[in-house]
């Protein structure tokens, strides 16, 4: 089995990039889908080449697949407030 990797990228106003790699089809929500609600909403999500191969096909015919990326906006809170 290919490795499975998610990376985070997190922006200075609180965004977060979440970029999936080695992981087919439907599998990336699925493996993502509790980071995500514990982020906050998701405001944008792009499928990848990745995204629309079968689970059944193997890492090495899928070279030069793209992985997913998706941007989570973290939920506003009294408690992310700065304080002086």
């Amino acid at each position: 089995m290919a490795q499975q990797t998610i990376r985070f990228r997190i922006h200075s106003g609180g965004r977060v990039q979440e970029l999936v790699e080695g992981v087919q089809g439907e599998g990336c929500q699925q493996l993502t889908e509790r980071i995500e609600a514990r982020l906050g909403s998701v405001q944008q999500r792009q499928s990848t080449s990745e995204a629309f191969l079968p689970k059944a096909v193997n890492q090495e015919t899928a070279l030069g697949a793209i992985p997913a990326l998706t941007q989570v906006l973290p939920p506003s809170s009294a408690n992310d407030t700065p304080t002086a």
